[in-house]
């Protein structure tokens, strides 16, 4: 009888070691453990973040430099380059929408012999005021520019031709009137002006012509009615 308890119990350990464990199943809903997200997926949300940033300054800054490139230091009007290219804008806009305008090329007389008999800062000093007179003479919507040296642009919305010839002829009137104390000598200095009007079949490039010749003409007619 004892062999026979013995030899169950031994049948009964074997069956416990050979039969595998069985493992619960992992527990679902709520209680399941959450999958952190990847490192590499809030790397790269960074990464964009930072380029984007990167992009923005930098075309602040092209917008800036652009800025620079049109200006004029001195004046802080349009130089040569940010004229014409107001200027271009302005005659599409013209041609689109059948509207009308007036260039005005003025030049300043005696600037040569102020810089050189009083020297640049004198001379400097003499073209500030004469933008700060033009802008006085001419609505917000024109825009003036310095086209170099002693030469100046003015383009004028909606006026008709002799509409713009008085006005060339009050600030030459106006630029005249003003006088400058260098070393206790007064001086005055003065200025030509032309006309180009602005229309449909308008070119950027022959209306600064036109102007300029018309420019040409009025100092001449200056110098004699100086001399007569």
């Amino acid at each position: 009888m004892k062999k026979k308890t013995r030899a169950a119990a031994s049948s009964t350990a074997k069956l416990h070691k050979t039969t595998p464990e069985v493992r619960k199943p992992a527990p679902r809903g709520p209680r399941a453990a959450v999958t952190a997200a990847p490192a590499g997926s809030n790397n790269s949300k960074s990464t964009i973040r930072r380029l984007k940033t990167q992009l923005a300054r930098a075309l602040a800054r092209i917008e800036e430099l652009q800025a620079f490139a049109d200006t004029d230091f001195l004046l802080d009007i349009p130089n040569r380059r940010g004229f014409e290219r107001e200027l271009h804008r302005a005659i599409a806009y013209i041609k689109r929408y059948h509207a009308g305008g007036a260039l005005i090329v003025l030049d300043v007389d005696r600037l040569k012999p102020i810089n050189d008999s009083f020297g640049h800062a004198a001379g400097d000093s003499v073209l500030k005021a004469i933008v700060k007179t033009l802008l006085g003479h001419v609505r917000a919507s024109d825009v003036i520019g310095r086209l170099g040296g002693d030469e100046f642009a003015l383009l004028l919305w909606n006026l008709s031709e002799t509409d713009a010839k008085a006005k060339a002829a009050a600030l030459e009137e106006a630029i005249d009137r003003l006088t400058f104390v260098f070393r206790g000598r007064t001086i005055a200095a003065g200025a030509s002006a032309g006309v180009a009007i602005l229309g449909p079949h308008t070119e950027l490039g022959r209306a600064l012509e036109q102007a300029d010749s018309a420019m040409y003409v009025r100092k001449a007619q200056r110098r004699h009615e100086a001399v007569s």
